[in-house]
Formats: C-alpha cells, structure tokens, sequence
C-alpha cells in the first residue's frame, strides 16, 4: 500500500501524461486524459480522445507506450486500461 494520497499520484500521473505522453499522441490527433486511478489494485484509466478513440492501435500504445511509461515514473501503477471516447469514435484521418 502506498503511503501517497490518491490526489499526489493522480498529480503525478496526470504530469506525466501531459509532459511526456500527451504531446507525442496529438501529432496522431489524438488525446489522452486521465479519468481515475485505484489505489487498491493499481489501475489507471485513461479516457482515448480524437484519432485514438476507437483506433485498433490504441490498445499497443497504452500497453507498450503509456503502461511502460507511468509504471517506470509511478510505482504505484500495476497496469492502464483505456476507454474510448462515448462522444466521438471515428479513427480515420480526414
């Protein structure tokens, strides 16, 4: 168990995606948010916006991309799921 508040690893985990993650996906026209992080089990969930929502990518670059990332700079993560974006889910680039 984590001796952080829920609130200081969301800070740090939404820093991140800001700072390290964010810019790469938006040259794809995409966006990633931070929706909720459980302190229990470890899980971060990320809402996928723009290219990203329903992309069939997306999966790979949340596990291969921002998992890896955050669990490197964040002990307290274990894994990230994704949820795409209710408003939005055209992958296509026009």
């Amino acid at each position: 168990m984590s001796e952080r508040s829920k609130h200081e690893i969301m800070e740090q985990i939404d820093e991140i995606i800001q700072a390290k993650i964010q810019p790469s996906v938006e040259m794809h026209g995409g966006m990633i948010k931070l929706q909720d992080f459980d302190l229990q089990s470890g899980s971060v969930l990320v809402l996928l916006q723009g290219s990203c929502s329903g992309c069939a990518m997306s999966s790979a670059t949340l596990k291969m991309g921002v998992e890896q990332m955050l669990r490197h700079y964040v002990p307290e993560v274990s894994k990230v799921d994704g949820m795409d974006d209710p408003n939005y889910n055209n992958p296509f680039y026009s």
